[in-house]
């Protein structure tokens, strides 16, 4: 037998990605650890580099032009120059069928885009020391053949160095096992040792009625927070006291695994209530939330956790543990530091919640959204002043949908800024058609609502400007709405962004005042020409008819600093005599009358009303 040769140079790995901005990435993090790396865009390049280089470890993305990095593992594992190289899938891909069948295809290892950079090294190390100490092996037996050859008159003796080759062999195998099956930062199991008891634990309990376990799944608060304003080695050291923390209260027959990054799991086995591990996971929150004393930082550190309690009818470990995961992040959800327990419901309303996004990237492209429009009403006068613009999604089959519904989405997808750039150029274009009416001979103003996420886009000013100059509507009409909150995050950018809004002459509107973080210097700080009383403020003036609550303080703060009080959810006639005495200026609300379609719009200008 030929023995193989390790390579004593630095480490070669190559990079199948037929993304540039990943393989800049991904090499940059390798070659600072000393690797040697190669790239390739594609197979063909792949195959060219292989033939030059054999390299000891291949990084591999699916999702490639041509063919994909399925077949590309499986060429590579059909050429006896690269069959013994390993494969490590790295892609954006995390669905476990994905990972099947990258597996079945001659992978080794998979990682799901994003990583974290820690783990795509230790996850490369382990494979090549795999790969060095697999050939260490066949390079052993090759030796002892060879020496049972030379040396069969001195059997004893060569029996002797054959069991300590032996010995040998098994403790490389022990710790191959240990490596693959560990985590190399806190010694843990890792997701495959801790997959493989939870395997064992489902099975167990399909064939003993008797038998019943729970998982808890725990990602860590803010951890990011620590990492990136401590570094990454004060974040090893923190993981490492977490998981000695943790592992402090389990039992020695609790199987308890770091899953990668800031993520850890518990199996509890031969549980027989919940109560059990409700108290578990309130003790381990508790022990978290006391402070970490590292070598040169006082660190505190929270943790949500989501609890799926064992049940039979799971086909596969990794769906116990996806419904974990979904516990976890309603947890997380709820207010951090907390635990949640797993209701197939919750799983439901994800699979609803996904098919609602990719419905939503849909009906953006299609323009699926009509706008409608609730008047605002002077109260002094009781005539329409104007409207507030109000969103909604014809969806094909489900109907009309409501923003609440639909906004928080596309906020997180990224969307919102393509949806209000849409919304202000209906808009703009509804208001030149009511503009030219002979109905009314008043200008009218339009209320339209601003999402946070605008005020960080560097092109909002530029594509708002674009669209007045389109439309020749004067910004003057249009009402810009926002949020409290939306003034107390950025303060600074914020008021940047509103004092230019200012300059284009559109007025600014505080909306919802009262329910956030409200502030009379912050009020003093911007450029606002009305604030809007919420609802709930207005309802609680007939609960409360000696005093009428906080609206007459919030009336006369408005007028102190020489803005407008509008009154949101007028829905009886004792509200509207209120808020007139209180000399408040504009109100709207069912009463006068719900959002309506632009086609009504005219009718009720027409119909000319005065309450």
């Amino acid at each position: 037998m030929r023995e193989i040769r390790i390579k004593n140079h630095k480490k070669d790995i190559l990079i199948i990605d037929d993304t540039a901005d990943n393989l800049r990435v991904l090499s940059s993090i390798l070659i600072r650890e000393g690797y040697t790396v190669r790239k390739a865009l594609n197979w063909q390049m792949a195959m060219t580099a292989c033939h030059a280089v054999v390299p000891d470890l291949i990084l591999l993305d699916i999702m490639m032009p041509e063919i994909d990095g399925y077949q590309v593992c499986q060429r590579l594992k059909a050429w006896n120059l690269t069959a013994d190289i390993p494969v490590i899938f790295v892609s954006a891909l995390d669905d476990v069928f994905d990972k099947v069948r990258a597996f079945q295809a001659g992978g080794v290892d998979y990682i799901t885009k994003p990583f974290e950079f820690e783990e795509v090294l230790v996850r490369v190390q382990n494979h090549l020391a795999l790969r060095d100490a697999k050939i260490e092996i066949l390079n052993l037996n090759s030796r002892l053949e060879q020496r049972v050859q030379r040396r069969t008159k001195e059997l004893e003796d060569a029996m002797q160095k054959l069991q300590a080759e032996i010995n040998s062999r098994q403790e490389l195998q022990t710790k191959l096992l240990n490596i693959v099956l560990h985590d190399s930062l806190t010694g843990l199991p890792n997701r495959v040792l801790f997959l493989r008891k939870l395997e064992s634990a489902l099975n167990r309990t399909k064939q003993d009625d008797n038998y019943q376990f729970a998982v808890l799944f725990l990602d860590c608060d803010r951890f990011k927070v620590v990492n990136d304003s401590l570094g990454h080695f004060v974040g090893d050291e923190l993981l490492i006291a977490i998981a000695r923390r943790i592992q402090a209260t389990l039992s020695p027959f609790d199987t308890f695994a770091r899953f990668g990054g800031d993520e850890f799991a518990v199996l509890l086995e031969n549980v027989t209530d919940l109560g059990m591990v409700k108290d578990l996971a309130e003790k381990i929150i508790q022990e978290l939330s006391l402070p970490f004393k590292l070598s040169r930082y006082e660190v505190f550190m929270d943790a949500s956790i989501g609890i799926n309690w064992g049940d039979r009818n799971y086909e596969k470990p990794e769906f116990i543990m996806r419904d974990a995961d979904t516990a976890m992040y309603r947890a997380k959800a709820s207010g951090r530091a907390r635990y949640h327990i797993f209701d197939p419901v919750m799983h439901s309303q994800a699979i609803k919640l996904l098919e609602l996004e990719n419905d939503l990237r849909r009906a953006v492209e299609r323009q699926e959204f009509i706008i409608y429009y609730q008047p605002l009403v002077s109260l002094p006068t009781g005539r329409i002043s104007g409207f507030e613009a109000l969103i909604r999604w014809q969806h094909p089959q489900h109907g009309l949908i409501l923003p609440t519904e639909f906004i928080p989405a596309a906020e997180e997808m990224g969307l919102i800024y393509p949806l209000t750039t849409w919304l202000l150029k209906s808009v703009c274009k509804q208001l030149r058609i009511w503009e030219s009416c002979p109905v009314r001979s008043e200008s009218l103003t339009i209320s339209i609502n601003l999402s946070a996420r605008l005020f960080s886009n560097p092109n909002f000013l530029s594509e708002v400007d674009a669209v007045i100059h389109e439309s020749q509507v004067n910004p003057a009409n249009i009402e810009l709405e926002i949020t409290e909150s939306v003034i107390m995050e950025n303060s600074e950018a914020v008021r940047n962004v509103l004092y230019q809004l200012k300059q284009r002459e559109f007025r600014l509107v505080i909306d919802d005042f009262g329910t956030g973080y409200s502030s009379l210097s912050y009020l003093h700080s911007f450029p606002l020409n009305a604030i809007k009383i919420d609802k709930s403020f207005v309802r609680r003036m007939q609960e409360n008819k000696e005093n009428m609550g906080l609206v007459p303080a919030m009336i006369g703060i408005a007028h102190s600093m020489g803005m407008k009080a509008i009154a949101e959810g007028i829905e009886t006639p004792e509200q509207l005599i209120q808020l007139r005495s209180l000399n408040c200026d504009l109100g709207q609300g069912y009463l006068f009358s719900p959002a309506v379609e632009a086609t009504r719009v005219i009718d009720l200008l027409t119909a000319n009303p005065q309450w």
